[in-house]
């Protein structure tokens, strides 16, 4: 995959576990901003925010007290959102109205389903590979995602394993005593959504799966090649959670399977979408969101400027960044050719331009000597973007530089003219 590869308000049925989730965050004597429905008397948006989660509105479990003051900002006097605004996460390991759920009670500010994108989102575009028969890897509800997503013929790796648990040798205690017979069981394709809880398992049996072209158990005397279709989500080398320094992230898994696959056939392990940030078709997936957001509220302008916020040089900076050259060249010469995934845009994109703003809550720290993010001014930092992407040093310069979401928020109401309410 090359570079360019890269409502209604909630309700009855989830109000009362939204309320729960409030209470649990100690905000249930706090008012909830309604943050869906129309605004009086406002000049309609011509602009629209893409938000980064992890290390921009909150670490770990703990909201940034300055995402609190830019929704305060975000919200009119009557609790509504003053410009359309999507979450764009790198997360997958959650349900997409889960995750809305806790930043609604978060931020004291109900978030819709639909105004959250997770690293997989884009998947739901892969109709080819609904009905198929896929192995599905990483964490938490992953048989309810790939569903929500689409498949409806899925078997997890722990299925899998279960099923032919002679595949499975590297715990000495999980090995059986006895030898079963396990009946035929033939695969179509791969879905990453995430990192999983024991890599030695999923690494083992995806490279099953891809070697015996989908009959894993059965062997074969030359692995397939090309193999079969891998979708995957999430590229992100680290991600910034409570820890002082950042931890692993799904792109870590990544790199490890593509090193061995490559060691044990010579040949390169290819992926038919790869998508999460900084992804082209993450950020097209992001943009037709705000635009069917926009059209929902009434707001008749179309949505000329993105402003992404977020706090990954690699994936929020390079992202933005890398749609905003692909806006300006679709601009000027037409929508140029993109890699795996990343025909799948429904619709032109009305958009003109992606602005980056990187914050320093969160993986990015000029404060930190230790810091292997690029400091402003200083060297060339390693590479921690995925390998298909062509690196591009410049891409992770930001537009601009913030010390926090408040920051972000404030100066691009300061740049469209709009008021700091």
């Amino acid at each position: 995959m090359a570079a360019w590869g890269c409502v209604a308000a909630l309700g009855a049925a989830r109000g009362l576990c939204w309320r729960a989730a409030r209470a649990a965050a100690g905000l249930q004597g706090r008012p909830a901003r309604r943050c869906y429905a129309v605004g009086p008397a406002q000049s309609p948006p011509t602009f629209g925010f893409l938000l980064d989660i992890d290390g921009v509105l909150v670490r770990g479990h703990r909201v940034i007290p300055a995402a609190l003051k830019a929704f305060r900002r975000l919200v009119n006097s009557q609790g509504q959102l003053r410009v359309p605004v999507v979450f764009v996460t790198n997360a997958g390991n959650i349900l997409q109205h889960s995750k809305a759920q806790e930043l609604s009670a978060l931020l004291g500010c109900e978030v819709d389903a639909d105004q959250v994108i997770l690293s997989h989102s884009p998947m739901k575009l892969f109709s080819e590979y609904h009905e198929k028969r896929m192995l599905v890897s990483g964490q938490g509800p992953v048989m309810e995602n790939a569903q929500g997503l689409g498949f409806r013929n899925v078997v997890t790796v722990d299925e899998l394993r279960m099923a032919f648990p002679l595949l499975d040798m590297v715990d000495l205690e999980r090995r059986l005593k006895t030898t079963p017979s396990p009946a035929p069981l033939f695969f179509k394709g791969v879905l990453l959504l995430g990192e999983p809880v024991r890599w030695e398992t999923s690494l083992q049996l995806i490279m099953d799966v891809l070697l015996s072209n989908g009959s894993p158990g059965a062997g074969l005397a030359t692995p397939p090649y090309p193999h079969l279709p891998v979708l995957a989500s999430n590229m992100d080398l680290l991600w910034m959670a409570e820890a002082k320094m950042p931890r692993f992230g799904h792109g870590t898994f990544l790199l490890c399977l593509e090193t061995i696959y490559q060691k044990v056939t010579g040949k390169e392990l290819r992926y038919e979408g790869l998508m999460g940030k900084p992804s082209i078709l993450t950020y097209q997936y992001a943009e037709d969101l705000i635009r069917r957001q926009a059209e929902r509220r009434g707001w008749a302008a179309p949505i000329r400027k993105l402003y992404a916020v977020g706090d990954n040089p690699m994936s929020d900076v390079y992202g933005a960044n890398l749609f905003h050259q692909y806006l300006q060249k679709a601009t000027h010469d037409g929508a140029p050719e993109l890699g795996a995934g990343g025909t799948r845009q429904q619709q032109p994109s009305a958009s003109q331009s992606c602005i980056s703003i990187l914050v320093c809550t969160g993986v990015y720290n000029p404060r930190n000597p230790q810091s292997t993010e690029p400091v402003l001014g200083g060297g060339e930092p390693p590479f921690h973007g995925h390998r298909d992407l062509c690196f591009s040093p410049g891409l992770m310069e930001a537009s601009h530089v913030v010390n926090d979401v408040n920051e972000a928020v404030q100066l691009v109401f300061r740049k469209e003219g709009w008021a700091l309410e």
